[in-house]
Order: C-alpha cells, then sequence, then structure tokens
C-alpha cells in the first residue's frame, strides 16, 4: 500500500469473526464522530459441523472455512494491517487440530488469528451490545453461536457476570436434528439437554438479576422477523416460542420448513437454535428479551477506536448526522423543546414516557431536517429514507423503525398504513406523531420567544390544542398552518381541535 492508499484508508476499519456457524467480516469507516458500515460478508461455513467425537476438525469443514477466507482476503489489502483484527471463538478452541487450520488461514489472510477464550468472547459481546444500546441499568445479554452461548450480565459498559456454554445451533443440530425432523420429542430432548448445560449459571445470575434482556443471535433476529409476519410485536416472551416450537413441528422436516418471515439461510439451524433459547427463558425465567443492536464484532470494533467510546451512545448518533447532513441544530432543539412541553402536559391521559417517548421525541426533532441537504420539496421523505437506511447505535430495531415513520409523516398527508406495523407500539407511534408534528408547525418561524402560552390535552384520541384568541387573529400564517393541520388529522381518523381562551 503506497503512502497516499494508507491516508486513504487509515479510518476504516476490519473485523473477521470465524465463528462456529458463518464467517463474518465487518468494515467500518469512522466518519463524524461515529462508525458508518462500509462493507459486510457472510459465508456459512458450518465449522462445528467437521468436529468429530474426539474433537478433531476433518479436512472437509476446514477447507470450507479456507475458501471463504481467500474471498474476505481480497478486501484486506487495502485497509491498514494495524485496523485489522481476526478472532475465532468456540470450534476453534475446542478443535485439537486446530493450528493446522490457523497456518493455512494467516497465510491466506496475511495476518494473525486470534482465538479468544469462551470468557473473553462472552465480554466482547456485551461491550458490542452496550456500546451500540442505551440500555440503562443491569442487563442480560445472550448470544446463541453455532457450537456455544454466551450469557452475560453487565451494568452500563461493565460485563459483571459471565459465561461460555457448551451448546449452539450447528452442535445440537447435529446431537438432536440429525435427521432433519421436526417433533416435539427431538425439541423436547434438545431443550433437556440445554437445561442441564445452564444448569451450572442458573442460580448465580438469577440471584445477581436484571433489568432488560438482549438477544445477540441471528436466532433471536430470526424469532423476531417470524412474530413481526404475523403481526405481533417484536419482544420474545416464552408463550411465543412455544407457540412457534409448535408451529414448526407441523412442517414435520427442518427442509420442508416455511415459516412466515424466516429467512433460507436461518432455516438449517432454526430449531436447535429454538430450542436453547426456549431451555435459557425457562432456566432464567425471562419475562421478554428484545433484539440487541450489535455483538462479537461491534465490540470488537469499538474496542479498536477508543475514541467512540461514548458514554452517550444515542447524542453520539445524533451528533454525527447533525455533523454529516449539516443539520440546523438549533432549530432541532427549537422543535424538541415544544414536543417535550406538550408530551409533559399529556402524560396524564397520553402516558407518552412509556417505551422511552420523550427520546424518540428528541431524535426526531433532532433529525427531521436530515432531507433538507437532498432538497425542499419533499424532503421529510428523503430524511425518512436517510435514517431508515443508516445504522443508529443506542436505538432498538423497533425505536429505529418509529423514527424513521416520525420523521417521514412529521409534515403534509399522513400514511396510516405504516404506523400499523407495530402491534402493541400502533398506538403510541400515533400519538408522538401528532405531538411532533404540532410542535413542528408552531416553530416554523425558527425564533425563540414568539409562542405565547399554549396548553394541549386529550380525551380519548381527541386532540385539542388552546391558544389565545388574539395570538392566532395576529398570525393568521400559523391558524392557516393549524387547520390545514386538522384536515391531515381527520383523514387519518384523528380529531385535532383549536380551541381559544380569554387570556391574552
Amino acid at each position: 500500500m503506497t503512502g497516499a492508499q494508507y491516508l486513504q484508508h487509515q479510518n476504516v476499519y476490519a473485523v473477521i469473526d470465524l465463528g462456529s456457524n458463518s464467517f463474518h467480516m465487518l468494515i467500518a469507516k469512522s466518519v463524524a464522530g461515529s462508525l458508518q458500515t462500509i462493507g459486510r460478508l457472510k459465508r456459512k461455513v458450518r465449522l462445528a459441523a467437521g468436529l468429530d467425537s474426539d474433537n478433531v476438525l476433518n479436512l472437509a469443514a476446514m477447507q470450507r472455512g479456507w475458501e471463504c477466507l481467500s474471498l474476505f482476503a481480497e478486501r484486506l489489502q487495502d485497509i491498514p494491517a494495524e485496523n485489522i483484527t481476526i478472532v475465532a471463538t468456540a470450534t476453534l478452541r475446542l478443535a485439537s487440530n486446530a493450528h493446522q487450520f490457523i497456518e493455512q488461514a494467516e497465510r491466506i489472510l496475511n495476518h494473525k488469528i486470534n482465538i479468544i477464550s469462551g470468557e473473553t468472547e462472552a465480554k466482547t459481546i456485551y461491550k458490542g451490545v452496550a456500546y451500540t444500546s442505551a440500555a440503562i441499568g443491569k442487563q442480560l445479554v445472550i448470544d446463541i453461536g453455532g457450537a456455544s452461548t454466551e450469557v452475560v450480565i453487565g451494568d452500563g459498559f461493565t460485563p459483571l457476570h459471565y459465561k461460555s456454554l457448551d451448546m449452539g445451533c450447528v452442535t445440537y443440530l447435529e446431537r438432536y436434528f440429525p435427521d432433519g425432523h421436526l417433533t416435539h420429542k427431538n425439541f423436547d430432548a434438545a431443550i433437556k439437554a440445554a437445561h442441564q448445560v445452564i444448569s451450572v449459571i442458573t442460580q448465580e445470575f438469577k440471584q445477581a438479576g436484571w433489568l432488560s434482556v438482549s438477544g445477540a443471535s441471528g436466532t433471536v433476529q430470526a424469532i423476531q422477523e417470524i412474530m413481526i409476519a404475523q403481526r405481533q410485536d417484536d419482544l420474545l416472551t416464552l408463550d411465543k416460542l412455544n407457540a412457534i416450537k409448535h408451529q414448526a413441528v407441523l412442517y414435520k422436516n427442518i427442509h420442508k420448513l416455511e415459516l412466515p418471515g424466516l429467512l433460507e439461510e436461518r432455516r438449517l439451524v432454526f430449531a436447535s437454535g429454538l430450542a436453547i433459547l426456549i431451555a435459557l427463558f425457562e432456566a432464567l425465567e425471562i419475562d421478554t428479551m428484545g433484539l440487541a443492536g450489535g455483538a462479537l464484532r461491534e465490540g470488537v470494533l469499538y474496542s479498536m477506536i477508543p475514541e467512540l467510546q461514548n458514554q452517550n451512545i444515542r447524542q453520539r448518533t445524533l451528533d454525527s448526522f447533525i455533523e454529516r447532513y449539516h443539520v440546523d441544530q438549533v432549530q432541532g432543539l427549537r422543535v424538541a423543546e415544544l414536543a417535550k412541553t406538550f408530551a409533559m402536559q399529556l402524560e396524564g391521559q397520553w402516558h407518552l414516557a412509556a417505551h422511552d417517548g420523550e427520546a424518540l421525541l428528541y431524535a426526531a426533532a433532532q433529525l427531521h431536517e436530515v432531507g433538507l441537504l437532498i432538497e425542499y420539496k419533499q424532503y421529510q421523505k428523503h430524511t425518512g429514507y436517510i435514517v431508515k437506511n443508516t445504522d443508529m447505535p443506542g436505538y432498538s430495531q423497533t425505536q429505529h423503525k418509529m423514527l424513521v415513520q416520525l420523521v417521514k409523516q412529521h409534515r403534509a398527508d399522513i400514511e396510516l398504513k405504516h404506523l400499523c406495523n407495530f402491534g402493541i407500539c400502533d398506538e403510541f407511534i400515533s400519538r408522538l406523531l401528532r405531538v411532533l408534528r404540532l410542535a413542528f408547525i408552531l416553530t416554523m418561524r425558527r425564533k425563540n420567544d414568539v409562542l405565547p402560552a399554549i396548553s394541549v390535552f386529550a380525551e380519548g384520541e381527541v386532540l385539542t390544542i388552546e391558544l389565545p384568541n388574539k395570538w392566532l387573529e395576529q398570525h393568521p400564517l400559523m391558524q392557516t398552518e393549524l387547520e390545514q393541520e386538522v384536515q391531515y388529522q381527520k383523514k387519518a381518523g384523528w380529531e385535532l381541535r383549536i380551541q381559544t381562551s380569554i387570556s391574552q
């Protein structure tokens, strides 16, 4: 690499994860105080399937891995060596002949491979979740891999209790679903075996306790996608997992498994991953679980870039948008403050503080003008597209989707059909949107100290805004905008009333 090429790529980083089911490569660029993913490669290698009873890795599995790494090697050529980290996990920890695979793999990649311990993997996974989420207080993090499952309790950015368990979706596929048959007997055997493995941590972890639970694996994402396809909210519960298990058994064989929302790439190891997850829910008495935004690769990546280890992850994400798209931050704060005022006034009726509502209003207000960098006409749609297709560390998958709708629909016509995909939060997102739209209209002059005292209150879904009578008379344009908003909301099936008060 020439000096000019080195400078061009000095802020580009690569992490390769040699997992037991898949090999992954994540390439990211440090831009405007955040990470921008510029490349992802993933190949199903199923390395763990090549382990025999003596933990000897067969040549066929190694060959699949080497072929995959030959593809990855091409992308690494343009990245500074010090910006590359390659880690190997459970299968290569277990394999008695791992050195045979590693030696050839290092020749292919021209880079050292680090086989990390189970504890290091667990702690790194937790950091990947912590750096990409905004969980407050203790959280339980679970990652079901191909040959191991990591379970961690942490607080903030610090992992407190961590364990790597000897069970994974590839190894359990081989042991409990070897013929591909989906039966209650096979599921029960896998769940029972997983319970035995989990028993070594049950007492310690239950005593430690947690406030929230995140799943960082493909199994959790696959289940969530199935639930969304079935018009459910995206929080996993034991009842939902058992319902999906019963649905899977009806297909009788893994190769015929076609649950709505299940991607082809997850089908083979879905049943085994589901069985392990059910056992974890039962053994640890988990109530609900959400999907984490990061895991091992993100933990390694953020550890490579100390300046991105910001305590306020959400603000770092918003600041990055503001810098990249030259957003008027003062106006964003102006809208945010008014929206917050309205939310507080409505708290007794609409409970907008639930589901992190105030934080979502603040973020939407900060981001609603991102699309102006493209053009003014229908800029809200440009904003929605940009936010939808940009990683947002600090926000869950559902919160990210909510933000897309808030910024995309903060003005003009309301597309109600896009507000009906949030399960139990459909009413909640609609209420947030109505508050944001009012705050946007009333701050259109982009000046402070021009608004009078304004009150909002609700009776059921009827929203009333109250302003001084003479103020509206003195601001006919604002009156027209509010009257137009009444029509927009009426078209969406909502009633908005404008009321005047005697006070001036």
